[in-house]
């Protein structure tokens, strides 16, 4: 377990107000991973904790990420996935933002499921841009190839506009995935030919991703025989991104049903 003064790579938390940055910290404490410095050019991390690293790629802009590895992986072994998408960043300077989001929301979240977790920052803008699609799923690649996975067992989430990035590759991409947790994300305009389970965490107080139009999408999906399920919350605004930790917990046993 590390303290914060033991992490080796700053953290910026951009989305947090000031009020609950002493308590993001205090989360952060609790978190069972260490960071290792980034080196571009590393090989894939195989040691327990959590990674900040470069995927090059010829003729493309290099993918900077977090990569957690569970204390319990084995290459023998085949592991859970789970791709994490980071919020929004203000100035557009995303780097570092997927280390964040791991530390800050996904990764004491869903700790429980001993799973790989991966993390990119965003190339310049929303997920769903081509730039994004394709380095995201050049970041999957290698991280297939070069892991132990678990292929029925590879689930999206994200918070905010990660959270509109899972809705995204979940429908955009469902071959890659078992299913899809967004976290106050906004959802698509319709749930047509929607094919994965989803499992949808918003909240009701939220200024700036509605809550109304995920409750409507998740009630379509639910009408159309998708097992769809929606945790509403209350009281929890859009930029307290540490306080939805205890919602995605609840993510663990659906998970855990959903790949029986």
């Amino acid at each position: 377990m590390m303290a914060p003064d033991g992490i080796s790579k700053r953290v910026r938390f951009r989305r947090i107000g000031p009020l609950c940055t002493m308590m993001v910290y205090a989360i952060l404490s609790l978190l069972p991973i260490g960071v290792a410095a980034q080196v571009a050019g590393d090989p894939p991390a195989l040691t327990p904790g959590l990674h900040i690293l470069t995927l090059s790629r010829a003729d493309e802009p290099a993918i900077r990420y977090a990569i957690y590895i569970p204390g319990n992986y084995s290459p023998s072994a085949p592991a859970p996935l789970i791709l994490a998408l980071h919020y929004g960043v203000r100035g557009g300077d995303a780097a570092g933002a997927g280390g964040d989001v791991v530390q800050i929301l996904i990764g004491p979240a869903l700790a429980e499921l001993g799973a790989i977790i991966v993390a990119p920052d965003s190339v310049r803008g929303n997920w769903s841009s081509p730039e994004n699609e394709k380095a995201v799923n050049a970041l999957l690649d290698m991280v297939v190839a070069h892991y132990s996975i678990d292929k029925k067992k590879v689930a999206v989430t994200g918070y905010s506009m990660g959270g509109a990035g899972s809705w995204h590759f979940a429908e955009k991409f469902p071959e890659r995935f078992s299913a899809a947790i967004p976290v106050s994300g906004r959802p698509p305009a319709s749930a047509s030919g929607w094919r994965l389970p989803v499992l949808a965490i918003h909240s009701r107080d939220d200024q700036v991703a509605p809550f109304d139009p995920t409750q409507a999408r998740i009630a379509e999906l639910q009408k159309a025989g998708v097992n769809a399920k929606l945790i509403p919350l209350t009281g929890i605004t859009h930029y307290q991104t540490y306080r939805f930790r205890d919602a995605l917990r609840l993510a663990v046993p659906w998970l855990r049903e959903v790949w029986q």
